[in-house]
């Protein structure tokens, strides 16, 4: 064997191991080493598109048979740290016998040094990148040697910074732990045998783009992930003797290449095939003005413009994820994408729209359908259950005729978006752009899909900043996005629009002016945007609001002809309910308010309480188990399904906070909400009457159907002034509250027409001209108001900027510019939406003689010790979320028992002591206050 320069280099040393644990003796480095590359042939042959091919092998100047030989070294060389002190000396009965050779000179200790093998990766490939001929540059970053060591230092997740130049001239005195002697000659001679193997001989003549980079660096994450399966490497152990000769270093190559495609596909990794079929052949009714508008139009575009960013906007109940579905199969096919994944604001949206998509798939998907659902509680979904405890999501994968659970491989960590088909909450695909852990296998997992954001309109400024910088990956991936909203200014739609076009290269902006209803597209490939499509709509509605000055809890009535208190009007509004059947829905600002609401409605409702399903209520902060069976209940009651359900519905109020009011298909004949922004009253004003059900199916007082009725409780002052209640805190910012009771007080009287209305007054309400023709008094407290939420709107999308990954664009051959988190950003920070300051608690119901159980009943003790899988899943169902707050300065008063510390899901969980009460609730105390747990869930009094 010899050098690039002629010079001898020593045999390949089989003592050098790259896995051990968990097998019958240790495995040669230059084994994984190989395997891997075989695994990245596999993917690169089957998983990535032929575009994605031509684009990769296109920046590096490479045909596409060379490109791939060369991406499969490098996958191969990701490990070639692993042949350093540090690592070696982690097995110490194989390390003394590579000491005892004296072939391996280090400095004294250096197999003490924190030198983990990634970056031992990253510091040796540099040089011998740069030996074989790979471009070098006066910048470093900007050197190909570098950008692939770099790229392939990073495969445990982060990226390391740019090596410093003038130290890789004497890498051994600035990095003793790679070694010296022995340890560098080792390295080459792997080096050169690998790529002799691969037939890797082309020498690149370009880089990689960002984009390229962030897909070539998932790649070799997920060859690594499958090639180091411990099933997969036993039937692959070299025999006893093995001394990795060339013959023998060919032979496994042959092996490993065999076993390679078994590998891929048992991981069901692969590639999605949107079939071509029209929208009738795929849901079982004709298509609304909406739907037929985008099947004809849209195909066109995608042919002049190629796949993009396609933005729908429409009023709830008008059939957006059924075009959304379609629409992915346009965009699917025309791109090569290889799945879809739909992205929703919460979990409870993600779980109902998670049968949805399972169902557009069986029908119009061919391939590989492996779907899966990704949210922090996701495997205790029902219908998800028997998922393997700890993972990120469940999943269940669609064969021809049928739907079985995913392989298990897929259930691992950060593995849900490999999947083809996937559902999810946002803040899984926004963490792409954060720099967590693995954020590039998010991007990767990204970028051959087509994605489907749901309540587009529903993100704040921080979570719309963070998508903003998505949109722009997503752009230069060229990855098709369907965008969905009901309430969508023009300005944030531009925003978006805009962000994704300079992803794909169009950095000048330009208007858009989105129709309601209607959709408006941009292709990636010119950066077009087409004249933005209004249409009709088949639910043309006029919606009756009628706004109901109120006291407030505690509060006193106003006297004669003033205000009453909020229970009364209530009670007065829903007596139609009571005695002519049909069904409400209340909808609350605070968890608080509506657990106390729920209570004063019993007590004026005994006939709605005497029948099951009379009166329910929904909200957050019931144990998980609980919320999960209270939803299904208010779905199977209130949903869809119940359309075809002959007669009217029986009396029946569901009181709710906003966990009702995005994404989920529920129908009520009346609805009653607190003051909220004019955005949210018009999403909770969509579950009145949203289903045709024929005037059988619903009460006299409910007529017609095209006029439902909306009663907004406004909170105001003995001067009958609207006045926030100190009780709702942030939730709503007070200027919206009191631009929205302006706007309602003048648009009102003649009802809103919905969807004509819609967009002119979502834009009204932000108007910055609200202000004029108001008395000077009224107009200079509301721009105070307006300063105010401008000022903390503009803090939160300066904190995400601030946090963000940097922009395509900007990488400029640097990839730790996706790795880097600035001075004094926390992962907490990372973690969290900007003011969404939560955690969870878990009851221990004191059964008495210091015994602790997970029910009330104590049949299900607290696991002690390490809990099983199942034990896990029974203290998770149980788990709560409650506000930050509430958990400053709780601690876990010692009850926490050690085991749970190895358990993600259970290390964060704050176990609360609660005794049983007369009255059958359960108390205890949480920090300095108490809480309840009782039929109405978890309160603190």
């Amino acid at each position: 064997m010899s050098s690039e320069d002629g010079s001898a280099l020593p045999a390949l040393d089989c003592c050098l191991w790259g896995k051990e644990q968990g097998l019958p003796r240790a495995y040669p480095v230059v084994c994984h080493l190989l395997d891997t590359a075989a695994v990245f042939g596999e993917l690169w042959d089957g998983l990535l598109s032929e575009s994605m091919r031509g684009r990769i092998s296109g920046d590096l100047g490479l045909a596409a048979g060379d490109a791939r030989a060369v991406l499969s070294f490098w996958a191969g060389l990701h490990d070639i740290g692993k042949i350093s002190p540090p690592f070696q000396a982690q097995v110490p009965e194989l390390f003394e016998g590579l000491k005892r050779g004296g072939a391996y000179e280090q400095a004294p200790g250096a197999e003490r040094l924190r030198l983990r093998h990634e970056a031992a990766t990253h510091w040796a490939l540099t040089g011998l990148f740069a030996e074989v001929g790979y471009g070098s540059r006066r910048l470093l970053r900007l050197s190909l040697a570098h950008q692939v060591a770099q790229l392939l230092g990073g495969h445990h997740g982060s990226f390391g910074q740019v090596l410093p130049a003038g130290q890789l001239a004497a890498v051994s005195v600035y990095q003793p732990g790679l070694g010296g002697r022995g340890w560098a000659e080792q390295r080459r001679a792997h080096f050169a045998e690998l790529r002799r193997v691969t037939g890797a001989w082309a020498v690149p003549a370009g880089s990689l783009s960002a984009a390229c980079a962030v897909v070539v660096a998932g790649l070799v994450i997920v060859s690594d992930w499958l090639a180091s399966a411990t099933e997969h490497i036993v039937p692959l152990l070299p025999p006893g003797g093995w001394r990795g000769t060339a013959a023998e270093v060919e032979g496994h190559w042959r092996r490993t290449r065999l076993e390679a495609p078994a590998v891929v596909a048992a991981a069901r990794v692969g590639r999605a095939q949107f079939g071509e079929f029209g929208f009738e052949e795929v849901f079982p009714f004709a298509p609304n003005p909406l739907q037929a508008d985008l099947v004809e139009g849209l195909p066109r575009l995608v042919g002049a413009h190629g796949p993009g960013l396609l933005l729908v906007t429409a009023p709830t109940g008008e059939g957006k994820t059924e075009a959304a579905f379609h629409a992915a199969g346009v965009l699917g096919r025309a791109s090569g994408a290889r799945g879809v994944f739909v992205a929703l604001p919460t979990m409870a949206t993600a779980d109902a729209m998670f049968p949805r998509l399972r169902a557009y798939a069986e029908r119009a998907v061919r391939g590989e359908r492996a779907l899966t659902l990704l949210h922090s509680m996701a495997w205790l979904s029902p219908g998800f259950q028997g998922s393997a405890v700890g993972a990120e999501w469940v999943g269940s994968s669609a064969d021809r005729g049928s739907a079985v659970e995913a392989g298990a491989w897929l259930r691992g960590r950060h593995r849900a978006l490999l999947a083809p088909l996937g559902v999810g909450t946002v803040d899984q695909v926004l963490g792409g752009v954060l720099p967590l852990p693995f954020n590039v296998l998010r991007l990767f997992g990204l970028s051959d899909k087509v994605l489907v954001v749901d309540e587009a309109h529903a993100y704040g400024p921080w979570m719309h900043q963070l998508l903003v910088r998505l949109l722009e990956w997503l752009g230069a991936f060229g990855a098709p996005v369907v965008l969905l909203s009901a309430t969508l200014t023009g300005r944030s739609a531009g925003s978006l629009v805009n962000a994704y076009r300079r992803g794909a290269g169009f950095g000048e902006a330009v208007p858009v002016e989105p129709r309601y209803p209607g959709w408006v597209f941009v292709g990636a490939r010119t950066g077009d945007v087409a004249e933005p499509r209004g249409v009709g709509s088949v639910r043309r509605r006029v919606l009756d609001v009628v706004v109901r000055p109120v006291r407030w809890f505690g509060a006193r009535d106003v006297g004669e002809g003033g205000a009453r208190r909020r229970l009364g009007v209530l009670c007065e509004e829903l007596r139609v309910v009571a005695d002519g059947g049909g069904c409400a829905l209340v909808c609350c600002t605070t968890v608080a308010e509506a657990q106390r609401t729920f209570r004063e409605l019993r007590e004026c409702f005994p006939e709605l309480v005497s029948r099951e399903g009379g009166l329910r209520l929904l909200h957050s902060r019931f144990p998980a188990s609980v919320r999960g069976r209270v939803s299904a209940g208010c779905q199977a009651a209130y949903g869809k399904a119940g359309v075809s359900v002959a007669g009217c519905r029986p009396g029946s109020v569901l009181v709710a906070t906003q966990v009702v009011e995005q994404s989920l298909d529920l129908d009520f004949d009346l609805v009653v909400s607190d003051l909220a922004p004019l955005a949210q009253l018009l999403q909770r004003a969509g579950r009145a009457r949203r289903h045709a059900r024929g005037r059988g199916g619903r009460p006299v007082w409910a007529w017609p159907e095209d006029r439902p009725r909306l009663v907004v409780l406004e909170p105001v002052d003995a001067e009958g002034c609207v006045e926030v209640p100190r009780a709702w805190g942030s939730v709503y910012d007070a200027g919206l509250l009191h631009r929205t009771a302006r706007l309602l007080a003048s648009e009102a009287a003649g009802g809103i027409v919905v969807p004509d209305d819609v967009q002119r007054l979502v834009d009204a309400v932000y108007a910055e001209g609200f202000t004029s023709g108001l008395e000077e008094a009224v107009a200079g407290q509301l721009r105070q108001m307006d300063e105010a939420r401008e000022a903390g709107a503009a803090a939160e999308a300066y904190m995400a900027t601030l946090v963000e990954i940097c922009a395509p664009a900007d990488v400029a051959g640097d990839l730790f510019r996706l790795s880097r988190c600035e001075a004094g950003v926390t992962q907490e920070l990372l973690t969290t939406r900007l003011g969404a300051d939560s955690g969870r608690v878990v009851c221990f119901f004191d059964q008495g003689g210091g015994r602790f159980s997970l029910d009330e009943d104590g049949r299900v003790a607290v696991p002690g010790g390490r809990p099983s899988p199942e034990e896990t899943a029974a203290v998770v169902s149980g788990c709560i979320p409650v506000p930050g707050a509430w958990l400053r300065g709780a601690g876990e008063g010692g009850l926490r028992p050690g085991g749970w510390r190895d358990r993600p899901l259970l290390r964060e969980l704050v176990p609360v002591r609660v005794r049983r009460g007369g009255d059958g609730s359960w108390s205890g105390g949480l920090g300095d206050h108490t809480v309840r747990l009782s039929e109405v869930g978890l309160e603190r009094l």
